[in-house]
């Protein structure tokens, strides 16, 4: 007998619920890093993200007992099914206690949402778009998150096999020390790229100054990343969205850009301070002493995350990656960087695997999709 009892998250409080059930799941961890309450809720809000425009989204509650045991939310991109003809069911923010009826429970509704829009197969934990958070860990545990990565308890993986999941994509995240990196792999190079192609690096140390480019920096992140598995672009309002919800919060040093004789955009790198730390001491509020840890991490923070690098595909495997490190080499240097860290990349992304190979970059995360035919 399922005892399990699912309720569709439509009001304000049930929705903070949603956001809020970690903190109780993983209040024990010291490897998970929470969220923002008010700018999880506001992800979730249809007219504050413009994503909205192009998906639909519908988040469940599980209960048992009359306790919350479980949290999903089911996503379908309409642009993805639609223009890429991917008839795929998302579902992300997907955490449940070690109980199998209630994950199967959650999981349950996924898939019946997905026949009833005639999709065919689900795939899961992802988020809205490619900039949002992807995968289920399979390793690395015992290492804290990022703000830009789900945690979860070990005892995740299991449930989707029983639930007769499959692996779809392999993750991995990395790490490399700053202290083992050798400018000689890129300064001279660099130089040597920059003369041969006619290239040019930008650098900036206020938000205003680089913002007249960051629209390009996405039209080319749509381009590069296009080839990926499910990319979904992102549109002018999202630009504008993410514009206003991260790149305003970015070391305007920690984001760089390489652009040709015409001006024209080849290039392009966003580097973050690690806030995790600081969102650990925040436990998800601002106020009143959160933003003054954010702010601290954001200053001096000795750990950064390399979040995007795109380079235009004619100028791929042409040293232009040598260019944006040299240009972050002194910043790092200087601010006393200790380790740099990659958000999740696919296992089988080769061309940007090699862009790190001479930083002796070690796996410390493991992450995967999994994926079921509907």
């Amino acid at each position: 007998m399922n005892t399990t009892i699912l309720k569709e998250v439509r009001t304000k409080t049930d929705l903070k619920t949603f956001v809020k059930f970690p903190f109780k799941l993983y209040k024990d961890s010291p490897y998970w890093v929470p969220p923002i309450i008010k700018q999880e809720m506001k992800s979730f809000d249809t007219k504050e993200n413009p994503v909205f425009l192009d998906a639909e989204a519908k988040l469940f509650l599980a209960y048992k007992n009359n306790q919350l045991v479980g949290r999903v939310a089911t996503i379908v991109n309409w642009k993805e099914v639609k223009e890429l003809n991917q008839k795929k069911m998302r579902f992300g923010w997907f955490d449940f206690i070690d109980d199998l009826e209630v994950s199967q429970t959650l999981l349950n509704k996924v898939e019946e949402i997905g026949r009833a829009h005639n999709l065919e197969y689900t795939e899961g934990p992802v988020g809205f778009s490619n900039l949002d958070k992807v995968g289920v860990m399979s390793e690395g545990f015992n290492t804290i998150s990022s703000m830009i990565t789900w945690y979860n308890h070990p005892y995740y993986i299991k449930h989707y096999e029983a639930a007769k999941y499959s692996t779809e994509k392999k993750y991995i995240e990395s790490v490399f020390s700053f202290k083992d990196v050798d400018p000689d792999n890129f300064t001279k190079i660099q130089s040597l790229i920059k003369r041969r192609y006619k290239l040019e690096a930008l650098n900036f140390t206020k938000t205003e100054d680089l913002m007249p480019h960051v629209d390009k920096m996405f039209d080319l992140f749509n381009e590069t990343y296009a080839k990926l598995s499910s990319f979904v672009a992102i549109n002018d309002v999202q630009k504008n969205y993410f514009k206003k919800k991260f790149i305003s919060f970015i070391n305007p040093e920690y984001i760089k850009f390489v652009v040709d004789k015409n001006k024209d955009l080849v290039g392009f790198s966003i580097v973050m301070p690690s806030f995790s730390e600081a969102l650990q001491k925040t436990n998800g509020k601002l106020f009143p002493f959160g933003f003054r840890h954010l702010l601290h991490a954001k200053k001096h923070s000795k750990d950064v995350i390399f979040y995007l690098i795109g380079i235009r595909e004619d100028f791929q495997g042409k040293g232009v990656h040598a260019i944006l490190f040299n240009d972050y080499y002194p910043i790092f240097k200087a601010r006393g960087v200790e380790n740099c860290h990659r958000t999740p990349e696919l296992e089988d992304n080769k061309a940007i695997q090699n862009i790190w190979k001479n930083f002796n970059p070690k796996i410390i995360k493991r992450r995967r999709t999994y994926k079921k035919m509907l």
